[in-house]
């Protein structure tokens, strides 16, 4: 039997919300999610496991600042130094989207960490691989376009047909090493990739964009013992009760309001050749989020109708909390912003987002024209209309930038 602990998805450094500790002087909420870090490498080493597979996306983007590229390396030196052999996928949101620069994980693979490897391309690892370890894993980092159809060498064409090409090839590339593993050695696909029929959260604003999807009968195949997934932070097992576990453990904390209702996990797996079990691990002391909606119809009760959708004050204890506020815009004067900040002042971030209602078209500033923006330009120009917070907009933006740079470079 091999013991693997399973977990995806650290974005280390994303801090949305709220302050800097002054202690370390990390944002509270990046202490939020190495805290998460810290309880799953700890499990690693004392419940003694044989491999950690970590499914991709160490951060929230391809450029970590050194301070949290220093976090994340403390943690996995220590899985090294425990000599745990670890498997790092590389996510989306670890790969850089122009060919040829390195990866946010990519100076693990240059140093030549002991028990550390770096899967950034596809392969089969048998036990050779992993130091005798028996067992085998197909690794399937994040596939980008570009970087598919230049490792293919085929020219740009619809996008459509593209996908369903580059899935095409991926299903061939599994089947063909099922086909040479050790049948008496236990298989595991370890993918950061979307599948059919996989649940995702309320929001996406960390997985936008067009994508690889695997097929559900690739990943259920019966000649896997486990899959181990990475990319979607709700956790879910999409063939629970069946043989192989499709497991993503979900994000090590909570990323955004899409995520206000899910636990979160890590996962323990004991495997041995058609036979596995789960061990779904819960993540204690994740940081709260509450949000609420209220859509005013009362003029006489407006600010009681605003604190009657709230929970307790005491509910909102170091929470995140988004309150949003549909009026019609002659009744602005009669809510108590300030009244509301300190209903919420125990809450560790409070959003307000008020949206008056009012039929107008949005204005460019006298100066400006359409022409002479950006198409990031007008798309904040439009969120500020909607009264989208600042900080998502910040955070829309870096993500937009990203997607028009991966087309124009799929153009090019």
């Amino acid at each position: 039997m091999v013991r693997i602990l399973h977990f995806a998805d650290a974005h280390i450094d994303i801090a949305n919300y709220g302050r800097h500790d002054p202690e370390s002087g990390l944002p509270v909420r990046v202490m939020d999610f190495i805290r998460s870090l810290d309880v799953i490498v700890q499990a690693a080493i004392d419940e003694e496991v044989d491999l950690v597979l970590f499914a991709g996306d160490a951060y929230k983007d391809r450029n970590p600042a050194p301070t949290f590229q220093r976090e994340w390396e403390k943690r996995i030196m220590r899985l090294s130094q425990a000599g745990i052999p670890t498997l790092l996928l590389v996510g989306n949101h670890d790969l850089s989207p122009s060919l040829g620069r390195a990866h946010a994980l990519e100076e693990f693979a240059t140093l030549e960490i002991p028990q550390i490897r770096v899967i950034d391309k596809p392969e089969l690892l048998t036990p050779d691989d992993l130091g005798g370890l028996p067992i085998q894993v197909i690794g399937i980092p994040w596939i980008s376009r570009s970087g598919m159809l230049a490792h293919l060498g085929i020219q740009a064409q619809d996008p459509s047909e593209i996908y369903t090409l580059l899935e095409g090839t991926l299903t061939d590339l599994v089947h063909g090493w099922l086909e040479q593993v050790d049948p008496d050695i236990p298989v595991v696909l370890l993918a950061h990739a979307s599948v059919q029929g996989a649940k995702y959260g309320g929001e996406r604003t960390v997985t936008l964009g067009r994508e690889v999807v695997l097929p559900g009968s690739l990943v259920r195949d019966p000649r896997l013992d486990y899959v181990a997934l990475g990319h979607i932070h709700k956790a879910q097992d999409l063939n629970e009760g069946g043989h192989p576990p499709v497991v993503y453990p979900g994000s090590i904390e909570r990323v955004d309001f899409g995520e206000v209702e899910d636990e979160k996990y890590y996962v323990l797996v004991d495997i041995e050749r058609g036979d596995t079990r789960v061990d779904w691990r819960q993540l204690g002391h994740i940081r709260p989020f509450v949000d609420r909606y209220v859509q005013l119809e009362n003029k006489e009760a407006i600010q009681q109708d605003i604190l009657d959708s709230l929970p307790p004050a005491e509910q909102l204890d170091q929470a995140v909390v988004r309150l949003v506020i549909d009026y019609p815009r002659d009744w602005e004067p009669m809510i108590d912003d300030q009244a509301l900040r300190e209903y919420a002042a125990g809450a560790f971030e409070f959003h307000l987002v008020k949206r008056p209602q009012v039929d107008a078209r949005i204005r460019l500033p006298n100066d400006q024209s359409i022409g002479s923006l950006t198409p990031i330009e007008l798309l904040q120009i439009y969120w500020r209309s909607e009264h989208v917070d600042e900080a998502e907009i910040e955070h829309l933006s870096k993500l937009a930038a990203e997607i028009i740079a991966e087309e124009a470079s799929e153009t090019n």
